[in-house]
């Protein structure tokens, strides 16, 4: 590979419109074909950001793949989807490749409406072995549909959901591929036994009979050859994998292009059923710097290609992943039956700052959701307080644990969900639109937000502190507010609302971290002749109704503010309106929520502009309702 320093000169690569356009490349070709892509990787990442190190591991697979296999006829499903770069590059999108993750550019996952050879969405894990099945089934019963071919990493296929798969894929028999890429590394290093079983299975191979009688000769006899050299192992003891129902062949070097591209075609020549190809790679394969990284380069900000140092701003305040895990840590100091759960994301939920301190109550249970909960509902159970710290949108995948393992039976077990609200780069997969009204619907839930990092310890402790069922807490992705942090949190009383701002005209209560753009929203407010109250909620369950019925009471105008779908908070308090006969009054009422679509990646800014929810739009929202006419809203706006 060239030094990042030099001119990418890309004379393979500048040939390729399409993957139809590798056939035509000899094995050689295909190999210098791959070097130009990682290098077109480092070069777009570099100026954009985003997930390089897990990119750079599948290089040599992507271009094997595209050159063995038909797209778009055959359905090529990346799980997760954030190693997809060198397959964008293929695809048609070299040209948009300096838009990744930015607003109106090219999503950093795959994305079905993007590109016809993104057939199938993604984001979260442990998906493309259940819809490489369905494309299968579609194929089977006659439609346009070619081969499938799921790509999946040994993290993700550490969760249920990729046994569920294989366990029917296995039972029903068709013909299908699934490629293990096995990297031991997810985003954090994978958890659990079956990371240690991948792990002694690179020690060998097995290549499927019938398939294996395809390969050249070398690669045949070595793999029998390692099996038992390793093993002593013979041809009919099976793995895991075969116990399912697949041949399985590998595992092989997902560097080495030969060796790819023979298995490859063997196996699409001779499969009858389902096949599992192990591919052993490497992530941040060809980077020094990503090689070289704890974290492969998971996820970078803009960076020096030629040294790989990132170009982090300097932050104005703390991020709140990070003071929740300051906060938490604290209070496990004084009360030594707090542990730390999280799933597969210790360093995205600050529970790595929790591990340091602390690392005999910390437990990653790796991507499993589900498993993470209902672990967490029994450690509860057993007398303990788990704090289970993990992503808004990844905690929809534990609901029915949430209502059945938890709500159901009142286990005080605490939910810290980060990334609520719109999330930036990452875009509508990983946004925390749903999780307030997901919760508050549930009985013995208590529903928390922070408006600010001082707020967001005074929760962490309010969590600790409570023991008579559920409670959650949200908080948003980045920097907060810069206000003063206490000493130390103080549980605050449960159901109960503060006043931060008094008026007689105009009442905003806000939910979460919108306090302080509903605060501006005030200031514009004020600036056309109305006084304006402004309230933090706290809480969405219980809700304080005293706060509430007072609001509405001494203001001839009611706007909720939250960073969440309709139907969560704003829905809550028009609820508890509706019955206490405030609507039949003179009040207006107006709530003010995220939009009921998706909103693609921007700025966190941006997004929230789009969504209506900016300063100005609030005002407007309200001087509209007050009836002020005397003003363009658009100039509020």
């Amino acid at each position: 590979m060239r030094s990042p320093t030099e001119a990418c000169q890309t004379p393979h690569l500048d040939r390729v419109n399409a993957p139809s356009d590798i056939k035509s490349l000899t094995d050689a070709e295909l190999s210098l074909l791959a070097d130009e892509v990682r290098e077109e990787v480092i070069a777009s990442v570099a100026t954009t950001g985003g997930h390089l190190g897990s990119s750079l591991g599948v290089v040599e697979l992507t271009v094997a793949l595209h050159a063995v296999f038909d797209t778009p006829r055959d359905k090529l499903i990346w799980d997760v989807g954030h190693q997809c770069y060198p397959h964008k590059i293929l695809t048609g999108r070299r040209d948009k490749m300096h838009t990744l993750r930015q607003e109106g550019g090219l999503s950093g996952f795959t994305k079905r409406s993007e590109s016809e050879f993104d057939p199938f969405g993604a984001a979260h894990s442990s998906t493309s072995i259940s819809a490489a099945l369905g494309f299968t089934i579609a194929r089977d019963m006659g439609e346009a549909v070619g081969d499938a071919i799921a790509v999946i990493g040994d993290g993700s296929i550490s969760a249920g959901m990729a046994y569920e798969a294989m366990n029917n894929a296995g039972a029903m028999g068709r013909r299908m591929f699934v490629i293990l890429n096995d990297n031991e590394m997810s985003i954090a290093p994978p958890v659990g036994a079956m990371s240690n079983y991948m792990s002694g299975l690179s020690g060998l191979k097995d290549i499927a009979s019938g398939i294996e009688a395809a390969l050249p000769g070398p690669i045949r006899d070595h793999a029998r050859r390692a099996r038992q050299l390793v093993t002593g192992a013979h041809e009919e003891q099976s793995t895991l994998f075969e116990n399912l129902g697949f041949q399985y062949i590998g595992p092989i070097d997902g560097h080495d292009m030969g060796q790819l591209l023979s298995v490859l075609r063997a196996a699409r020549t001779r499969a009858t059923g389902p096949v599992l190809i192990h591919c052993c790679t490497t992530k941040g394969k060809g980077y020094a710097p990503a090689e070289a990284s704890h974290d492969s380069y998971h996820g970078v900000s803009k960076f020096d290609p030629a040294t790989g140092i990132q170009a982090k701003s300097k932050p104005n305040a703390p991020s709140y992943t990070q003071i929740f895990g300051e906060a938490l840590a604290d209070e496990a100091r004084r009360d030594p039956k707090i542990v730390g759960i999280t799933a597969a994301m210790p360093g995205g939920t600050g529970l790595d700052i929790f591990a340091k301190a602390h690392p005999n109550r910390m437990f990653d249970v790796g991507i499993a959701e589900q498993h993470g909960v209902t672990f967490a509902a029994g450690v509860a159970a057993g007398g303990l307080k788990p704090f289970v710290a993990i992503y808004s949108s990844f905690l929809q995948r534990g609901y029915d644990q949430i209502v059945h393992d938890v709500a159901l039976q009142n286990l005080p077990v605490r939910f810290a969900i980060d990334r609520a609200g719109l999330v930036g780069a990452d875009g509508a997969t990983h946004a925390g639109a749903f999780d307030i009204g997901y919760l508050a619907a549930l009985p013995n839930m208590v529903v928390m937000a922070a408006s600010d990092e001082a707020e967001l310890v005074h929760m962490v402790a309010t969590a600790a502190a409570y023991d008579k069922g559920p409670i959650a807490f949200r908080y948003p992705r980045g920097e907060g507010e810069g206000v003063m942090l206490p000493e130390k949190g103080i549980p605050l009383e449960i159901g109960k609302g503060i006043v931060v701002r008094q008026g007689f005209d105009v009442a905003i209560l806000s939910f979460g971290a919108h306090l302080g753009e509903s605060q501006r929203a005030a200031d514009l407010i004020e600036a056309q002749g109305l006084t304006v109250t402004v309230a933090d909620a706290r809480f969405a369950k219980p809700l304080d109704k005293h706060l509430i019925d007072g609001l509405a009471r001494k203001h001839s105008v009611l706007i909720t503010v939250e960073q969440g779908a309709e139907g969560g908070f704003g829905a809550m308090v028009l609820h508890h309106l509706a019955n206490a006969g405030w609507l039949e009054k003179s009040l207006a009422v107006r709530t003010i929520t995220l939009p009921d679509r998706f909103i693609d990646q921007a700025s966190p800014d941006a997004m929230y502009a789009d969504a209506g929810m900016t300063a100005g739009d609030i005002a407007a929202t309200a001087l509209q309702a007050a009836q002020v006419q005397r003003v363009k809203v658009t100039d509020i706006r």
